[in-house]
């Protein structure tokens, strides 16, 4: 009897990739690109991403470079990222828009740690929950007659193992965020 661990991996994959996604758009001291992510630009006639409506680059490590491809979207563009209130500041030029990142002071680098870490908790305890999960399955067949007792054990066992490799990627993650963000 082998259980089947692929909806318990494919959860904890997607556990990983939201972190990811949640952590690429918290700022740090350079600018990225993927902070604006969450920024949306009202062009012809819907909500669009920047990066639907215009090529995104670093200038120099606090500067964005947004070109975008159709020159009447600058003025929307330059208000939706003023509107998102992202802590950075906006200028129009011929070449496009700039977004400049001012100095992280050491106050406010402490409180985006926070934030970091608190999405890394959250990410932990989904990841838990999705392990009292299968445990409960693997419980739920044994009961059943499915397997037997030492089968549930290696299974668990397993499950326990999946879930420690996800958890030492996510904290992973997280210290190379964390450094990131105070350097």
């Amino acid at each position: 009897m082998q259980y089947d661990f692929s909806k318990l991996k494919k959860e904890l994959a997607n556990i990983e990739a939201w972190l990811g996604r949640e952590l690429g758009a918290i700022r740090t001291n350079r600018a990225n690109p993927s902070i604006l992510d969450s920024v949306r630009v009202e062009a012809y006639g819907s909500d669009m991403a920047i990066k639907e409506v215009a090529g995104m680059a670093n200038e120099d490590p606090r500067t964005i470079r947004i070109s975008p491809w159709d020159q009447s979207l600058v003025k929307a563009i330059e208000k939706s990222i003023t509107v998102a209130n992202l802590g950075v500041s906006v200028s129009v030029d011929d070449k496009g828009i700039r977004v400049s990142f001012p100095e992280l002071t050491s106050e406010r680098r402490t409180e985006i740690v926070k934030l970091a870490k608190e999405k890394f908790e959250d990410s932990r305890i989904q990841i838990r929950k999705r392990r009292d999960e299968a445990n409960a399955a693997i419980a739920a067949d044994e009961k059943k007659g499915g397997m037997g007792e030492d089968d549930a054990f290696r299974f668990k066992a397993e499950a326990q193992k999946l879930v420690d490799d996800t958890s030492k990627k996510l904290a992973d993650m997280m210290e190379k965020k964390e450094k990131e963000i105070l350097s």
